[in-house]
């Protein structure tokens, strides 16, 4: 059966995001996937509670106005903290505070937050409640199905019900478990099973709730399919590696006119985005690159045009100059 999209206040209907990623989706990345997009939500990489309190607040959190509408993810536990962060986050412009329910990573642990919360939901929920509180953006959860071997649906409605009641309306959902011993973060991506009927009955169980669904994204029939019955989906490393699908996301998702461009063009407008980066921060712009280095996926010369943007004997020349010795015949690399 086909349901409804829920209308949570301050949240579109249906939405299409790229994942928080650590050490991806910094404001560089999201410039670049904001050329390919104009409508996917993007988020930051997670920022712990601390990192703001306690570290730089600008370097953690300042971003492009062309980014919105951009998500800050939270990383962190106590309810003061989260409140101070939210409303950090609200002051400096974003559209939405996340809370990350579902990092497995041993560091995350140690600073017990990350999915090691999800056998926590009144904590959770009074982290919740301390930022709906203090900030008039919506506030929502990115969570996994179950942590360990803990497989019971009714383990993650009973988590997914007492944070609701705090006053989250929007929730991610990774459909895997993640696995708090023995497992790296790269195999917890990988080897608990996806169960994207889990997440569906979510929808059913909680039909008032926005119930997006993360995990094994690759292809727009799976979008499709999973936006019939949810209200969102996002997408994470697919989106990263492969990020030319993004430039359909905008007609086929949104309901955009195509809008007719290549490849060469978006490459060219992040050069001029680097030489900005450059002249205003003093940011190399290998820092930058990096991130579209799947632009040119599965075309030919694709390997030899990432080998002259990651050479770093090149970070002398304009980025303008790197491009055009990328698009160059190979007998023009630098030796």
């Amino acid at each position: 059966m086909t349901r409804q999209a829920t209308i949570v206040p301050g949240l579109p209907a249906k939405v299409l995001s790229v994942a928080p990623m650590l050490d991806w989706t910094d404001r560089h990345c999201r410039h670049f996937h904001r050329l390919l997009s104009r409508h996917a939500l993007l988020y930051t990489e997670m920022v712990t509670t601390g990192a703001l309190i306690h570290g730089d607040v600008e370097r953690h959190l300042r971003f492009g106005v062309e980014e919105h509408p951009v998500a800050l993810q939270l990383g962190g536990s106590e309810p003061a903290d989260l409140a101070h962060c939210a409303r950090l986050g609200e002051q400096w412009g974003y559209d939405e505070i996340n809370l990350n329910c579902g990092c497995p990573s041993e560091r995350v642990q140690r600073g017990a937050f990350g999915a090691c919360l999800m056998a926590e939901p009144a904590l959770v929920a009074d982290g919740v409640k301390a930022m709906v509180d203090r900030v008039g953006i919506p506030v929502t959860v990115k969570h996994r199905i179950g942590i360990d071997r803990q497989e019971s649906y009714d383990f993650v409605r009973d988590f997914v019900g007492t944070v609701s009641e705090a006053g989250c309306g929007g929730f991610v959902v990774h459909a895997r478990n993640a696995w708090l011993k023995g497992l790296s973060p790269k195999q917890n991506r990988e080897i608990p099973p996806l169960r994207y009927e889990l997440v569906h009955r979510l929808k059913h169980d909680f039909p008032h709730l926005r119930i997006s669904l993360n995990g094994g994204i690759v292809s727009d029939a799976q979008v499709h399919e999973h936006l019939r019955l949810l209200d969102g989906v996002m997408v994470g490393r697919e989106a990263y590696h492969n990020p030319w699908w993004l430039a359909d996301w905008d007609a086929t998702f949104f309901g955009e006119a195509v809008i007719e461009r290549t490849r060469e063009d978006v490459e060219a407008s992040m050069c001029d985005y680097m030489a900005r980066e450059a002249a205003e921060h003093g940011t190399p712009w290998s820092n930058i690159a990096r991130h579209m280095l799947g632009l040119r996926n599965g075309l030919p010369g694709a390997r030899r045009w990432r080998q002259v943007w990651s050479d770093h004997r090149l970070k002398a020349l304009a980025p303008h100059a790197v491009m055009a010795l990328a698009h160059a015949p190979a007998d023009h690399a630098v030796a």
